[in-house]
């Protein structure tokens, strides 16, 4: 039995279906207008059985005859459109942008593709490219959120935050309610540190969103490079109320604690200096700066405990043990927390050997381990 044969049983048997595809049978009429020979009618046949077949979930045999439609047919854009997005679907990307790229060349004017073929390459990383794609679909049509939102964050990935800054914008004329876009916003104005505007578009992108957990760490981020450690350190409980599992929340929360730590140690040691006999204060602060201390060594072992691999908590952590070490008068405890310092900084480096400050972190290495 041939495969077109088995087309047509697998289509009759769900007839019921076809009551539903009125649309489907106006396109079929159309390109019928268009047919100049069989074998761009047998391309058209292949495309009409595709349909079908995708309407079922077929979507290995739609491709088949898709493929089937393009070969007969090689200027044939809508099979080309149609198999980049089934090609999508089945997470095929690769085979997906190169469908898509095939239906832009001979359909310059459609906008789903050019949107679609965007979409692809941003999941592939494929940043440029997808620059490229969503950039002409802006074109195509100035109103479309979707299409500058992701023409901001393709540009944000590769550092252009300029350009990203013009999409974002252009996408908050747009409409400026949408959490996504004041998300990518806060993210862009935070890369060019500027931090009031960042912080302006977080908590708007908050107020449609309120609770969400990414909004929230890199709104307490922002914080944090603001000197706003307290407002950093509720937004991060927060988001572990929210999220539990979110080891990234711990390792900036543990971050926040060791800023909390610098500030009661240097306060403890501006009293000793300026007013010794205050030993309530002194108590007080010194308190304070070994429970800052002990709660971002918490805080970093639980992000480590969530995400073995998270090679940032590692050297916060190694920080962490070392200034209690510093800070310690029992040359036997100390000594014990220099080696775990240490240890946490070369477990850091195994799992990510070119990370920033590399050479610093070596030095301390080597010098702590003398």
């Amino acid at each position: 039995m041939s495969s077109s044969t088995d087309t047509r049983l697998i289509v009759g048997s769900r007839f019921v279906a076809y009551c539903q595809m009125g649309a489907l049978c106006i396109c079929v009429a159309a390109l019928s207008l268009f047919v100049g020979c069989s074998q761009e009618q047998q391309a058209v046949d292949l495309y009409v059985d595709a349909v079908m077949l995708r309407e079922f979930d077929e979507n290995e045999m739609a491709v088949e005859k898709l493929n089937s439609a393009v070969q007969l047919n090689k200027s044939f854009s809508l099979a080309y459109s149609l198999l980049g997005e089934i090609y999508q679907e089945m997470n095929d990307y690769e085979k997906s942008a190169d469908s898509y790229e095939n239906a832009t060349k001979l359909n310059p004017w459609s906008f789903e593709d050019y949107f679609n073929l965007g979409r692809v390459y941003q999941i592939m990383e494929k940043f440029a490219q997808a620059i490229k794609a969503y950039a002409r679909a802006c074109e195509l049509k100035p109103d479309h959120l979707e299409a500058h939102v992701g023409a901001a964050r393709s540009y944000y990935e590769i550092e252009d935050y300029n350009n990203a800054l013009v999409y974002g914008e252009w996408a908050e004329q747009i409409d400026p309610n949408v959490s996504e876009i004041q998300k990518i916003l806060g993210d862009i104005y935070k890369s060019r540190e500027d931090y009031h505007r960042a912080i302006r578009s977080y908590k708007r992108a908050l107020e449609a969103d309120s609770n969400n957990p990414e909004i929230m760490v890199s709104l307490a981020v922002v914080y944090l490079r603001t000197n706003r450690d307290n407002s950093a350190k509720e937004l991060l409980t927060s988001v572990i109320q929210i999220q539990p599992d979110n080891n990234i929340a711990y390792r900036y929360l543990g971050y926040c604690y060791l800023r909390l730590n610098a500030q009661a140690t240097a306060s403890y040691k501006s009293t000793l200096e300026t007013d010794s006999n205050n030993l309530e204060l002194l108590t007080s602060l010194k308190e304070d700066a070994d429970k800052a201390a002990s709660e971002a060594i918490a805080g970093y072992n639980k992000a480590i405990e969530i995400s073995d691999k998270d090679w940032e908590a590692y050297r916060g952590l190694g920080v962490a043990y070392m200034l209690r070490a510093l800070s310690n008068k029992d040359e036997t405890l100390k000594a014990e927390l220099r080696e775990k310092a240490v240890q946490q900084w070369r477990l850091s480096l195994e799992i990510k050997p070119d990370q920033p400050n590399r050479e610093r972190l070596l030095k301390l290495i080597r010098y702590y381990s003398e």
